[in-house]
């Protein structure tokens, strides 16, 4: 047999290439690839596994690669991949959550300060020769302010967390939000996303970019915002409505620290505009949240457990495009001779009434003489079809079947 084939078609440690290499994998390093070249039909050849971090996986690239099987997005999210394309392809998509928790938490805080303490204008002062501390020694202070946290998922977690040693009020909004992770950070719940955006001083938006969250951030929370609130946004660009953003540090003051943008240069280094930067008080940096040694070092590790999982048992950790529940109407339990063929005939029997298979599992019973099979169908099988089942003779202990609704 031969070896299966990675293709690594981002920045990676030469340390975990050789980790995934240890695992008995074929891998191709191309830290330069483009979606371009993904997309060409020819780049992606043989490969079985495919590994990006910000290098986007588009609709030509998955339909040009016939060998394909798996996707790993080395980081958080998978905003960069087609998931849809891949699903129609039965690809699996992983990714890496909460490895790059504490590095997007550290820059958001970083953000904060930033604009309270307008570092980055007085150090630009400081730089042309101008000694200004007569502006620069204007700042509110961080204690007792409320921080509003949009998303307390694993990042609003670790934000939440430091901006607690800051003593300041945190409050969160959620879907769906979480008590049990609330509660010992100490966090207070808003009902309403408008509610947030009223009671803050300071807003730091951690939601994953999805249809329900694209523009979520628009120009009805911005006049909720107190003037001069600080805004801060670390996770994906599309989530905000930066026009409406701009208007409101023009109108209102609000003072912003950015991560990501509505639309980012493909490369690392390139021409970039956006009406933000130029509205109001504004630090921002180039998508590095998640950019620290500790974080990359994570996400790589994390990587080359994914693909040793894949490699050892087929299985897939943290895959984001499986049915965690099959749409099935029943379930059927087959008690059987573990005996080659046996489960052949039982799918045969349903493959002739057209009953699809929706979730299958096996398992074999000690002395590996009998096994049962517990598998979930598109539709309540007929009488018919348990007496032909339950007629495999020399294969068939039992069969039975029930309403997945009525499994007691």
């Amino acid at each position: 047999m031969s070896r299966m084939r990675v293709l690594v078609a981002d920045e990676f440690s030469a340390r975990h290439v050789a980790e995934l290499q240890a695992l008995g994998l074929d891998v191709e390093y191309d830290p330069e690839c483009t979606a371009e070249a993904l997309g060409s039909g020819t780049r992606l050849g043989e490969s079985n596994v495919l590994v990006v971090r910000s290098t986007r996986v588009t609709r030509a690239a998955i339909e040009n690669a016939p060998c394909l099987a798996l996707i790993v997005r080395a980081g958080a999210g998978v905003d960069t991949v087609d998931v849809g394309a891949a699903s129609e392809r039965g690809i699996l998509v992983s990714n890496c959550p909460g490895k790059n928790s504490v590095a997007v938490a550290e820059l958001t805080m970083g953000l904060i300060l930033a604009l309270d303490r307008r570092i980055a204008d007085a150090t630009s002062e400081l730089r042309t020769g101008r000694w200004n501390k007569t502006e620069y020694a204007k700042a509110d202070g961080l204690k007792g302010k409320t921080l509003g946290i949009v998303g307390l998922g694993r990042v609003g977690s670790e934000v939440a967390r430091r901006a607690r040693a800051f003593e300041m009020h945190v409050v969160a909004w959620s879907i769906p939000f979480r008590p049990e992770r609330a509660e010992p950070l100490g966090v207070g719940r808003c009902a309403a996303l408008h509610d947030l955006a009223g009671a803050s001083d300071v807003i730091s938006v951690h939601l994953p970019q999805r249809v329900e969250t694209r523009r979520l951030i628009n120009a009805d929370v911005f006049e909720c915002m107190k003037p001069g609130t600080i805004f801060v946004n670390t996770s994906r660009g599309g989530v905000v409505d930066e026009a409406a953003l701009a208007e409101a540090m023009r109108s209102k003051g609000l003072r912003v620290g950015l991560d990501v943008f509505e639309t980012e240069p493909a490369g690392g280094v390139a021409p970039f505009q956006s009406a933000v930067t130029s509205a109001g008080l504004f630090v921002g940096t180039p998508h590095i949240g998640a950019s620290t040694e500790q974080a990359q070092n994570a996400i790589a590790a994390e990587t080359v457990r994914i693909c040793a999982e894949f490699v050892k048992t087929g299985t897939v950790p943290n895959v984001v495009n499986i049915e965690e529940q099959a749409p099935a109407e029943c379930q059927l339990v087959v008690r059987h001779y573990d005996k080659v063929g046996v489960l052949a005939s039982v799918l045969g029997v349903l493959r002739a009434h057209e009953a699809n298979v929706e979730e299958m599992t096996n398992r074999i019973f000690h002395g590996a003489k009998t096994a049962v099979a517990t598998i979930r169908l598109s539709k309540m099988p007929t009488p018919e079809v348990l007496r032909e089942i339950a007629a495999l003779e020399g294969a068939v202990i039992a069969v039975e079947a029930k309403p997945l609704g009525n499994l007691a």
